[in-house]
């Protein structure tokens, strides 16, 4: 089933993906969603129809989360989860950052990640225990050895958490101390760079997207590894995740990066 499965997601990402790229930079209508500056266009609903016309045409009574339609209210062990245009507010700016992304859980654990990458043609799939591919080639995180000051670290957060007291002084702290803080506002594109060894890190603060767990899937099975702000290891699906994304050998590394952040007192002058 997972097999047919990922034959399904990879259909409906390319085509979700493929019609994206086609309306970026033609008009669209762009509304504001709830109070935090996210937005929503006619764009991520078409391309989410696509995505669940998909689905449920071959899997009728699996559980469905979707980022615009919501739950489609059936129970079931066997999860979806839609993020139809990951990065609304850079596709709404006419950057060309965003993605499709799909992933199926089983009893809250993911077991398949599909991302695409419209716009550079890239796409990513990763089964539990199979491994991350891009474009049907395995990719891997490599080790390196860096000093603090030398990485270049991903920034995650939920918008309610904007002008969280504690997210603006741990995301300072990061930005502060490491060479870079990358914030591109599409999380699975991020996934995919630490997950191919592009950056040395992921911090993210209280984002439980629909994005997340396709993100987390491509990473461990690219042989990363995922804990929380206390170092434990993380494969369920979370409340209000606060996670820490890297290789091994980094994770002593960034858990004293984040521990000295989240006791930071006042911004740094």
């Amino acid at each position: 089933m997972i097999n047919e499965a990922k034959s399904v997601a990879i259909a409906a990402a390319l085509e979700a993906g493929n019609y994206m790229k086609r309306q970026f930079l033609q008009p669209s209508f762009v509304h504001e969603k709830g109070n935090d500056g996210d937005l929503v266009t006619n764009v991520d609903f078409e391309c989410e129809r696509i995505i669940l016309q998909h689905i449920t045409a071959t899997f009728p009574t699996h559980q469905i989360q979707s980022e615009e339609f919501g739950d489609n209210g059936y129970e079931s062990e066997w999860l979806w989860l839609i993020d139809p245009l990951d990065g609304t507010n850079n596709f709404a700016l006419d950057l060309p950052l965003f993605s499709v992304s799909i992933s199926l859980m089983y009893k809250k654990k993911a077991v398949l990640s599909v991302i695409y990458e419209p716009m550079v043609d890239q796409l990513y799939c990763a089964i539990e225990g199979e491994g991350s591919y891009v474009n049907n080639e395995q990719f891997t995180m490599t080790r390196t050895e860096k000093e603090l000051r030398q990485l270049s670290v991903a920034w995650i957060q939920g918008h309610h958490v904007q002008r969280t007291r504690e997210a603006v002084l741990l995301r300072q702290h990061i930005d502060t101390y490491c060479k870079r803080m990358i914030r591109t506002w599409a999380p699975t594109l991020v996934w995919n760079m630490l997950a191919k060894g592009k950056l040395d890190g992921i911090v993210l603060y209280d984002s439980e997207g629909y994005d997340l767990y396709s993100g987390m899937l491509m990473v461990k099975e690219a042989r990363g590894e995922i804990i929380d702000f206390d170092g434990r290891d993380v494969s369920q699906m979370l409340s209000r995740p606060k996670l820490i994304a890297c290789h091994a050998n980094k994770k002593s590394q960034m858990l004293q990066l984040v521990n000295e952040g989240l006791q930071s007192k006042e911004p740094i002058r």
